[in-house]
């Protein structure tokens, strides 16, 4: 007897029961932003979790991205909170099984040199920098591994390869998050789980806005966003530790 053809239904729930779930940190605006409906268009169902603390943002995100195809959930949260990151890997887990893709993108940049970086200004870097890309990783990475697969991005910075001026708690924070990556790498290779830090150089993002750089000397947000799908479709065999993205036209 001939199998009757499936439903365009019943062909789409499929694709999203295979559909990667990827989430996505500082997907609010700018390089996360761009991640998330690069994604949504290039890979058919893909299941998209938004996290970033403006809820409002988030929201005009995800409905962009169901536009163009994908499911997209949102998921307000701190994720340099022990207790937010605790509670948001509860939500998603509730939702879905596990996280295929993570992207640490969330930051933050707040400028000082050495000597008027304050306290709280330096743990303020940490936190958005280094300590979210610890917490957000130590609460998804078990699932991989039980999985034996997955894939982990850390979003460093030129800063975290180079030093700058009047950036001390930034750049110690990026260059933490370089340290960091190399080692999850090497613990997790062995475990089916790819760790790639990726470096990008001055973006048109909110990030730069006020910088004084020019527009035509920036990255679009939008080419730094098609390194991360490229690398994550590469076969199992195949690893890129460290992406180094800066502008064709200035040295930022």
């Amino acid at each position: 007897m001939k199998t009757p053809a499936a439903t365009p239904r019943a062909r789409a729930t499929r694709r999203a029961s295979t559909a990667p779930v990827v989430l996505i940190t500082g997907a609010s605006q700018g390089i996360g932003e761009a991640i998330a409906l690069t994604f949504a268009r290039e890979l058919a169902g893909v299941r998209l979790a938004l996290v970033a603390r403006q809820v409002d943002q988030l929201r005009r995100v995800a409905k962009a991205c169901r536009k163009l195809g994908a499911e997209a959930r949102v998921f307000p949260a701190d994720v340099g909170d022990a207790a937010s990151v605790d509670a948001l890997a509860a939500s998603v887990l509730r939702v879905w099984s596990g996280v295929d893709v993570l992207i640490n993108n969330a930051g933050r940049f707040v400028p000082g040199t050495f000597l008027e970086t304050t306290v709280a200004d330096f743990d303020a870097n940490v936190v958005a920098n280094l300590r979210s890309v610890f917490l957000v990783s130590r609460a998804f990475v078990p699932g991989m591994i039980s999985r034996g697969r997955g894939d982990v991005f850390n979003m460093s910075s030129i800063a975290g390869l180079q030093a700058y001026a009047s950036s001390a708690g930034y750049t110690a924070a990026k260059f933490g998050v370089t340290g960091l990556s190399k080692v999850m790498r090497a613990d997790l290779r062995s475990k089916g789980v790819r760790v790639c830090t990726v470096y990008p150089g001055a973006t048109v993002s909110p990030a730069w806005a006020g910088s004084g750089v020019p527009a035509e000397r920036m990255m679009p947000a939008e080419d730094v966003a098609r390194a991360f799908l490229d690398v994550y479709r590469l076969t199992r065999r195949t690893v890129v530790e460290e992406i180094v993205l800066r502008p064709q036209a200035g040295d930022v």
